[in-house]
């Protein structure tokens, strides 16, 4: 590891015993590591134990954010002083970091970085929440890129977890102190479950593993590097062994990209290079998972860029909703929604222009979130979030979306209706269709040149005449413009233009059968290498008869040996088919020869063919066989030539005159060959008008194929839909199963009735008192035999229900034992009364003891 340049120590004046760190600019432009640490006020001995094993020429700097008291001073520099050669300063405005050198917050105070240099704001108030650690750590990602730290130690709550996912997204390295040796986990392990920690070491060894990282780690940031030429080789391998893992083609990814996360793993893993990784990946494949994770990484938050949401929700929503005064239910897409924030984002926002404008026309809005990791889409379900999400969340938007847990907050329940959320790969699984708004940030950004051109006609036929397009703000339409044109430049929202032309631009993913096992390294031998490939093409070429095989129309599908004498290519266009390739003499033989052998079982034998060659007239016999069997080349036609030889030891006779049969066979042929050559050029005037005809087919085709294409893509809504509803049945069934061990493990006979006094549901406890079984439910209560001693049950239940005032009474069975008896009503989420509940306790204990104590009174009292 480079070491940095050296620090010059200053005495302080009012501080004699402390060093200073330089105030002015050294070494601007050094690309140095910032480590960015974050802990509470209680994390003292944890910032000791990683200071005190930092050498004096790390070559790093160290920020450190802790949670303290804005209303009084912080003597953290001097204690942390004492246990490292580093200078230890507080924080000041426009202080130039330096490395070798320790940096504290001063109290009260949020730090910032920018351009490498340190800037002092005023905390804004959020609820009394404060999130200085998060603040930090996102400034620091943005000015350090893959040069930036972040270590988490101990603390309470879930400060530090959006900073450190903003650094892992910008390539750098996250740390958290493990759990288990912090003396409040709560900070590392919100960290951690989150999934955007690297490393999890004690603290005294967080330097160590930065270190070792480091060494591994390419220097300086290059948002473009590319793989070498010999490395390029390399990556398309991991591409391949990706693609047979999961079943996603990264191919069309940007390669610096791809180049940067896979650099980063090699740095986690302390790999020679990646050539050595290639090998590390066959032998691990549960890394090729996690570098699968690595590639997909999307750090997002709720309103991310509030300016985008602010012009959705004053002008874009607003136009939209005017374009339809009458109502709509309209339609959105977010594909890459990661863990769900962007959503319901949009759900609120929505939501707030509703009631902002109050329509006369009723609108909804229906959200379709969708990505490639299955993990973020089930975490995107359960819509919680933790109470850090209050720095991007406004106190008045937590109040009235939010629901607070013990762990953070859940989005409300009409909000989440609002979003279907199901996985999808964009490149390859159809669109849907008819949006209204299609909102997709930061993720053309990681695509190539050639997948940004398939994707952006992709979006324009998703989305309906005037549909709004929400990009990134790196991103853009490139030469897209005949497609969208911006509302915003600013907030780059663009909005759909209706194009006149054909569809031929668009390239329409389906969803492609799944990739089978491919090869790499060449671990399987090529069989036109082997010898019995080549001995086979040899006696083909050699010894067997010539044969090409054909279909119905005569185009040639194969060819076995040296047909040149028989066939040659016409001029012109390309054309394989046997009747044009076909030589004189066997073109006019073979005319419906074809067709016919696919009808009879009995091969065909046109012997005597007089072809002419180049090297002359030559005599042939043509078989001409259809095929039945295998199933794979039914409805084919094989064509054998095989060549003619004159017997060696007879000599045909010649003759000067031809006699009257050949004259008259002859003329008989040459008229037969003027009427074929009529039929052909009236076939060929046929054809020219079946052309016409087709053309005007392939168009109608075309709508067809326009048809099928929003087929598909409502087929994958519906699909969308069902995994939705699926997941909510998963959800009712452990909460229907949660609710019967709940009611079965407290031992209260309880019992649900309906509005008529029919019984809906029992517990197993009060088939003790009534004589239940299953195939009563529906029936009346008071057709269920009881032990109870209470024949005015059924008409206490009714008064409750009139009069929604609860009744409690003891009563006894027929066996004496007591239970008291409490009669409520059934409320529903809604609010609405829909029957009666009835709780039995047992409380015989309680009545024994009650009599004991009256005989004892009265043996008193005699």
């Amino acid at each position: 590891m480079a070491k940095g340049r050296s620090v010059t120590v200053t005495k302080d004046v009012t501080s004699p015993d402390q060093v200073a760190c330089p105030t002015r600019p050294q070494n601007r432009d050094a690309d140095f590591p910032i480590v960015g640490i974050g802990c509470s006020a209680g994390g003292l001995e944890a910032l000791d134990a990683l200071l005190a094993h930092v050498p004096a020429d790390s070559g790093m700097a160290f920020i450190i954010v802790q949670h303290l008291d804005p209303h009084h001073d912080s003597n953290l520099p001097q204690l942390l002083q004492r246990g490292t050669p580093m200078p230890v300063v507080e924080a000041g405005e426009q202080m130039p970091v330096q490395p070798n050198c320790v940096y504290v917050i001063p109290p009260n105070k949020d730090l910032s970085l920018l351009n490498g240099i340190l800037h002092l704001l005023d905390p804004a108030e959020k609820r009394g929440l404060r999130l200085p650690i998060d603040f930090f750590l996102r400034s620091l990602a943005d000015d350090r890129h893959n040069r930036a730290i972040g270590v988490v130690l101990s603390g309470m709550g879930s400060d530090g977890m959006l900073g450190l996912g903003a650094i892992k997204e910008k390539g750098g390295l996250t740390l958290a102190q493990d759990p288990a040796g912090a003396k409040a986990d709560s900070m590392p392990s919100s960290a951690i479950k989150a999934g955007v920690v690297d490393i999890v070491a004690p603290a005294e060894e967080v330097v160590e593993r930065i270190a070792a990282y480091l060494r591994h780690a390419p220097p300086g940031h290059k948002a473009d590097a590319l793989p070498g030429v010999g490395e390029q080789s390399d990556l398309e391998r991991i591409i391949v062994l990706l693609r047979s893992r999961t079943g996603n083609d990264l191919s069309l990814y940007k390669p610096s990209t791809l180049y940067r996360r896979i650099e980063r793993r090699i740095a986690l893993l302390q790999i020679s290079g990646i050539a050595s990784y290639v090998a590390y990946l066959r032998d691990n494949p549960q890394e090729l998972d996690l570098l699968f994770k690595e590639v997909l990484i999307g750090v997002t938050n709720f309103f991310r860029d509030p300016s985008v949401w602010e012009f959705l929700r004053d002008t874009a929503i607003p136009a939209l909703l005017a374009r339809h005064p009458e109502g709509k239910a309209l339609r959105a897409w977010v594909p890459a929604c990661s863990s769900g924030e962007e959503a319901y984002s949009l759900a609120i926002v929505f939501r707030e222009v509703l009631e902002q404008l109050k329509p006369e026309g009723h609108f909804s809005l229906q959200i379709y979130a969708t990505d490639l990791d299955v993990d973020a889409i089930d975490k995107a379900r359960q819509a919680c979030y933790p109470a850090n999400i209050a720095s991007d969340v406004s106190p008045e938007r937590l109040a009235r979306h939010f629901v607070a847990e013990e762990s953070g907050y859940r989005v409300n329940r009409d909000i989440r209706e609002m979003v279907i959320f199901a996985p999808q790969n964009i490149v390859s699984d159809p669109p849907f269709t008819r949006l209204d708004i299609l909102s997709c940030r930061n993720l053309l950004i990681y695509f190539g040149p050639d997948l940004q051109k398939k994707i952006l006609p992709l979006f324009h036929y998703a989305l309906s005449p005037e549909g709004i397009l929400v990009l990134g703000s790196a991103e853009t339409v490139g030469g897209f413009v005949d497609l969208f044109t911006p509302l915003d430049k600013k907030t780059h929202i663009f909005q759909r233009i209706d194009r006149l032309s054909g569809s031929s631009w668009l390239d329409l993913p389906a969803r492609a059968p799944s990739t089978p096992q491919m090869v790499v390294d060449g671990e399987r031998p090529d069989y036109r290498d082997s010898i019995e490939h080549q001995t086979n093409q040899l006696i083909q070429q050699n010894y067997s008869p010539a044969a090409v095989l054909v279909n119905g129309d005569g185009d040639i599908l194969y060819i076995s040996g040296r047909i040149g004498k028989y066939l040659e290519p016409p001029a012109g266009k390309v054309n394989i088919n046997i009747h044009a390739m076909a030589r004189d003499g066997l073109r006019e033989a073979l005319t419906g020869v074809i067709r016919n052998a696919l009808h009879q079982p009995q091969p065909i034998h046109l012997n005597g063919l007089q072809i002419d060659t180049e090297r002359g007239m030559q005599t042939v016999n043509v078989t001409v066989q259809g095929i039945d069997k295998p199933d794979a080349l039914r409805n084919r036609v094989l064509v054998v030539f095989n060549d003619q030889k004159a017997s060696a030891g007879r000599r045909k006779p010649r003759h000067s005159v031809a006699s009257d049969r050949e004259n008259a066979l002859g003329l008989e042929l040459a008229q037969t060959r003027n009427t074929l050559r009529i039929n052909q050029e009236e076939m060929q005037a046929s054809l020219e008008e079946v052309k016409s005809a087709n053309e005007e087919l392939q168009v109608t085709n075309e709508e067809l194929t326009t048809s099928k294409e929003e087929l598909q893509s409502m087929n994958e809504e519906l699909q969308t839909i069902n995994a939705e509803l699926q997941s909510k049945v998963d959800d009712l069934t452990w909460a229907r199963n949660d609710m019967t061990n709940l009611l079965n493990s407290t031992e209260i006979a309880t019992i649900f009735l309906d509005n008529e006094m029919k019984l809906r549901r029992y517990t197993t406890h009060a088939t003790h008192l009534f004589k239940f079984i299953p195939g009563d439910v529906g029936r009346s209560l008071s057709d269920i035999v009881t032990d109870l001693d209470y024949p005015g049950l059924q008409d206490d239940a009714i008064a409750v229900l009139t009069t929604l005032v609860f009744s409690e009474k003891q009563v006894s069975t027929e066996d004496g034992r007591w239970f008291r008896v409490r009669i409520m009503p059934y409320r529903t989420q809604d609010n609405v009364i829909d029957g009666v509940v009835l709780t039995f306790i047992d409380i015989t204990g309680i009545k024994q003891l009650e009599a004991r104590l009256r005989k004892r009174e009265t043996r008193r009292e005699h």
